[in-house]
Parts: structure tokens; C-alpha cells; sequence
């Protein structure tokens, strides 16, 4: 369903542009984005793709001009996206200019006076901020087209990244991973067409800028099948979000690897389904 109805106007007039989009019940709504259509698994919070406390975690199908782009698991608590959920086929080079937009239909939409952000980041959290940006988790650098690339630039897609961190370490890590995608990942029943199921999250910290969670890492993993080796394959990367005086470079670890890292966030967590063994 279109997101801008009750709540536009007063996001228009404050000057905070909205996105189309759907929040939703499951992940079933969009689950072309998930791995053999399959959303992670992460006990207490998203489990059978439904989220498990409705009140906190939401689901997001992502849409812009018509089409879903991608998904997002949204805590409405930290106010910061757990992931978004996106397929890599390709990618353009133009960075969109658009404005930052927020999502409608996390905000009270049951007539009660509330400030634009209640459940959300809005753009003045982000004022005046010195070391903290927007980090992107499905980066605009990832969008196979303009369109693609102007439906990142949602609040409900960023979370408060260390400016060195996303300009540094961070970026050079997602450049390296799309150069591997581009250049072995592809279609199992198509080789000409490239694709690569990714996911990208951040673990809510123990700081806050203004009422926003600051992520204590980043990380990110991929789903392809790799096209020279003829078999499904797995990356994954993750970093303390943290201010670094020059890139670092983030080691590749396996897929399991890192969901015994994110164990110590949340009991467990499952985010491909089989991708790399038993398929």
C-alpha cells in the first residue's frame, strides 16, 4: 500500500520528504530479497519471516516508483534498521541527489501530537553531528539503477555510522565485495545475468546520538553462486563502529563465523538458509 497518507502532510510541511513503501505483516510480501525466499532467523525477534514483537521490530518492504527495491527489519526502540535485505545484480555509478526520506507508517497514526522521528531517526539527529553520518546498510553503490539507488536514501536504511569508519574501512570493504559479485556471482539458471543475495545489519550499542542507537559494529554477508567454481559460496565481513585514523582493512569471514559472532548479541541467529553446504 502507498505509506504517504495520514502522516505526509505534517512531514511535507516540517520539510521531511516520505518514501513509498509497506510496512507489513511478513516478509512474505517481499520475499524475493531473501535467500531460496527465506528471511534470517533470529530467535525472539523475526521467526517463520513474521516479526515476533510487532510493537518494536517492523517489517519493511521497501518501494519506490512502483516497485518493491528492497527489505528492512526495523527497530522502532534504537531506532536504527537490525538489516536490510537486497539482491546485488549489477551496479551504476551516479550517486543519486535526493533527500534523506523518513518512512510514515512507523509514526502514530491513531490522531494523538507527535514529533516527526517518534519511532524513527529524522534528519535532526543528524544535525550538528561532527564524527556520526548516515552509513548506509543496502548501499547506493550496490543499486543496479538510479531508481534503486534513490530508494537507499531512507532513514529507515542508515544508521549512525563513524564518519572515518564509513568513509575508510567501511568502503573499501563494500567496493572489494562488489568487485567479487560483479565478477563471480551469477544467476544459477542464467550466467549472463549477475546476482548475489546480500545482507547487511549493525548491532545496536550502548550509546546514543541525541535518541538514536549507535551501532556497535557493522557487518555484512553474501549469497552466490559463484560462476567459476561452480558451486554456492558465502562472504562475510563485520567491524566495531569506530573512529580510525586510517582504513583498516576487515578480514572475509565465513557465514558461520559470523552468526557465532551475532550469538553474542542474540541467541541465534540463521541468516542464509544453507548457502555454501546442502543446497
Amino acid at each position: 500500500m502507498k505509506m504517504c497518507l495520514l502522516f505526509t502532510s505534517v512531514l511535507l510541511v516540517l520539510g521531511f520528504p516520505c518514501i513509498m513503501t509497506s510496512v507489513v505483516d511478513s516478509f512474505s510480501t517481499c520475499k524475493s530479497f531473501f535467500f531460496k525466499e527465506q528471511p534470517p532467523v533470529i530467535t525472539g525477534v523475526l521467526e517463520n519471516s513474521v516479526s515476533k514483537d510487532n510493537n518494536r521490530y517492523k517489517l519493511i518492504c521497501q518501494k519506490h516508483e512502483d516497485d518493491f527495491r528492497f527489505a528492512t527489519l526495523f527497530d522502532t526502540i534504537a531506532k536504527i534498521p537490525l538489516f536490510s535485505a537486497y539482491k546485488y545484480t549489477g551496479n551504476q555509478e551516479n550517486k543519486p541527489h535526493i533527500r534523506w526520506m523518513m518512512e510514515p507508517q512507523l509514526e502514530p497514526l491513531d490522531g494523538t501530537m507527535s514529533e516527526p522521528g517518534t519511532n524513527q531517526a529524522s534528519q535532526e539527529d543528524y544535525w550538528d553531528e561532527k564524527t556520526l553520518e548516515r552509513g548506509h546498510l543496502f548501499p547506493n553503490g550496490h543499486a543496479p539503477d538510479e531508481i534503486t539507488a534513490e530508494s537507499t536514501f531512507t532513514l529507515t536504511n542508515a544508521v549512525p555510522q563513524m564518519i572515518t569508519f564509513n568513509k575508510g574501512s567501511w568502503r573499501a570493504m563494500e567496493q572489494n565485495v562488489r568487485n567479487y559479485m560483479h565478477s563471480n556471482c551469477r544467476d544459477e539458471n542464467n550466467a549472463n545475468n549477475t546476482l548475489a543475495y546480500v545482507l547487511t545489519g549493525a548491532v545496536p550499542g550502548n550509546r546514543k546520538m541525541k535518541r538514536v542507537n549507535i551501532p556497535s559494529h557493522m557487518w555484512t554477508v553474501f549469497c552466490c553462486y559463484n560462476v567459476n567454481s561452480k558451486e554456492w559460496v558465502s562472504q562475510a565481513h563485520w567491524a566495531e563502529n569506530k573512529d580510525e585514523k586510517k582504513a583498516n582493512p576487515i578480514a572475509t569471514k565465513t557465514l558461520q563465523q559470523l552468526e557465532e559472532f551475532l550469538e553474542i548479541k542474540f541467541k541465534q541467529s540463521s541468516l542464509f538458509s544453507g548457502c555454501g553446504f546442502n543446497h
